[in-house]
């Protein structure tokens, strides 16, 4: 395991993804920035235009460009791999984004029970829940072309159609507080639940099945899907990335660095590991 520096601790690395540029894009919650880590450990910083926007979520857009929810200052932001910026407002709190089968970016809006769509050209459309407080957090396409996301404080998992159809799946584990969500490479729907320490795993005809942790209380945060059919995962509380396999056999590796707080997770192309650190840093897991 490796670890670069790519800000100070105060700035705090959270989301991340590989870009179509071969990089990796890294949001910094607390500095509002964005960050680039090359292949040569070198990094690129970008400030957006407000420093309390609470950037979070980034994802690859259908456009070639990176897109990011802002949490803090209800936008959704777009920067180029050259570094051009834009933003979108929009309302309550985004925090989840992800690319949908439509060519769109969808997100999540936390405090008004929301779930947005986003053309590349500036459209925006909302579709309400049926929750109320629910606390829509990640999302995620699923292989059906509707779009899965985790609903944290009613302990579900949700899904959109494309023209907005909604169904909420109320999950077995009371107090489950999903947040992480990504497609596996079988056709399911993997998610964290943060609150109970286990994984969990949905097929599109809505069967649940949960995996406890060896620790209960390592509080996971972010998933990601490798090719094989597993899946990567942070746990933000016991320091450590984590992998199972579609059998729900669970490997978890230490991070070096003691309190680090890990919270996005992403595969490069090559097959490597990243984790954002909370507290500055971008780990690397070779594979």
């Amino acid at each position: 395991m490796q670890e670069v520096m790519i800000s100070d601790s105060s700035a705090g690395p959270y989301g991340i993804v590989a870009g179509p540029d071969g990089g990796l894009w890294i949001t910094l919650v607390h500095g509002g920035r964005i960050a680039r880590l090359a292949g040569d450990g070198s990094v690129e910083d970008h400030p957006l235009d407000n420093a309390a926007s609470g950037p979070s979520i980034i994802t690859a857009g259908p456009d070639g460009a990176l897109w990011l929810t802002r949490n803090r200052d209800d936008r959704i932001g777009r920067i180029t791999t050259d570094g051009k910026q834009s933003s979108f407002t929009v309302r309550g709190a985004p925090f989840g984004i992800a690319t949908g089968a439509d060519g769109a970016l969808w997100f999540t809006e936390m405090n008004t029970d929301v779930i947005g769509r986003l053309t590349p050209d500036g459209e925006i459309t909302e579709f309400p829940l049926p929750t109320t407080g629910g606390f829509p957090s990640m999302i995620t396409p699923g292989a059906d072309e509707a779009q899965w996301f985790t609903v944290n404080q009613a302990h579900a998992i949700g899904r959109i159609t494309l023209d907005g159809q909604v169904t909420i799946h109320p999950l077995p584990t009371e107090g489950a507080a999903p947040v992480g969500i990504t497609l596996g490479a079988d056709g399911a729907v993997w998610f964290v639940e943060i609150g109970a320490g286990q994984v969990g795993r949905i097929t599109t005809d809505g069967a649940v099945t949960e995996f406890p942790l060896p620790d209960r209380a390592a509080r996971p945060h972010a998933i990601t899907a490798d090719p094989a059919g597993g899946c990567w995962f942070t746990e933000w509380a016991t320091n450590r990335i984590a992998h199972i396999t579609p059998a729900g056999q669970i490997e978890e590796h230490d991070l070096p660095t003691p309190s680090s707080e890990p919270h996005g997770i992403t595969l490069a192309p090559d097959g490597d590991v990243y984790a954002a650190l909370e507290t500055g840093a971008v780990a690397r897991l070779p594979r």
